[in-house]
């Protein structure tokens, strides 16, 4: 019986796997059965590799392209600040941000400009013995030394134009009354006067900046559309009313004490230095919110 039973066990078993023949496994070999898992396990280490590798250079690249913007804007601030930007005809429609803030701040032409019938005066005014019509003859001389530089290089006359009723209302001012003082009293009530119509325009949500900008570039009302872009012109707004106030609150004690001397060094460190100052941080911001927030393309268009 029992070796009937075990012939019957070996016919089955070769029956099962016809022409089989046991094959030994050889040591420290895998089983075949485990290979495709090794494989798949391989590929999706070298997977994980490669994306870790392309994750490395975006982010290496980002920060290139991050380090490249910085520089590019510094570039683009330094320019401004010393008058160099010429992108653009610069007639309105066709003036580029940078060189709207250029002729707003004049660069260092626009500091010589503004600030040498001032600067004459004061020093004529000091070196005369404290005569006002001398200080007055040397601060016209001033204007027009200024005004004829200007042509005779062929440069612009804007900011030797846009200072000119001022100065002609000053030395009025000052030969009526006879005091040196009063030379400065029409810059002392502009600035005041520039502070509080600033100050009404972003009270009624208007900020004059964002319609400044808005005139020479062509589009004078787009940016109204776009929330951030409200926000900085306010923000800009308030830099130069925070500049006009400052003025103000500096200049007025040294008028109504008469110290001319005071006056005048006041006048001339708080003038073009304190403008440039406010347009350095209101490119900042409208820069940055026309970047992150641009007009839509209809608005643009």
């Amino acid at each position: 019986m029992s070796a009937a039973h075990d012939g019957e066990g070996a016919a089955t078993s070769d029956a099962a796997i016809p022409g089989a023949e046991a094959v030994a496994p050889v040591p420290g070999e895998l089983p075949a059965a485990d290979e495709p898992h090794d494989g798949h396990a391989h590929e999706h280490h070298e997977h994980e590799h490669l994306e870790h590798e392309h994750q490395e250079h975006e982010h290496q690249e980002h920060e290139h392209q991050e380090h490249e913007h910085q520089e590019h804007e510094h570039h683009e601030i330094s320019e401004i600040l010393l008058g160099g930007v010429d992108e653009g005809s610069g007639e309105p429609g066709d003036a580029t941000i940078d060189q709207l803030m250029a002729d707003a701040i004049g660069g260092w032409r626009g500091l010589f400009d503004t600030s040498l019938p001032s600067l004459v005066f004061l020093l004529a005014y000091l070196a005369s013995g404290k005569s006002v019509s001398v200080a007055l003859w040397a601060a016209a001389a001033g204007g027009v030394v200024v005004a004829v530089l200007r042509l005779l290089r062929r440069q612009s006359l804007r900011q030797v134009i846009a200072g000119f009723p001022i100065l002609l209302l000053s030395a009025w001012l000052t030969a009526r009354t006879g005091k040196a003082e009063d030379f400065y009293l029409p810059g002392l009530v502009l600035n005041l006067g520039s502070a509080v119509v600033l100050i009404i325009s972003v009270v009624v949500g208007h900020p004059l900046a964002g319609y400044f900008v808005g005139a020479l570039t062509g589009d004078l009302t787009g940016w109204r559309q776009v929330p951030e872009q409200r926000r900085a012109y306010t923000l800009a707004t308030w830099f130069f009313i925070g500049s006009y106030l400052l003025r103000v609150a500096a200049k007025a004690p040294l008028y109504w004490s008469a110290n001319v001397a005071a006056l005048g060094t006041v006048g001339l460190i708080m003038g073009w230095p304190l403008t440039a100052l406010a347009a350095w941080f209101s490119y900042l911001v409208i820069m940055k919110a026309r970047r992150e927030a641009p007009l839509p393309e209809h608005a643009e268009g």
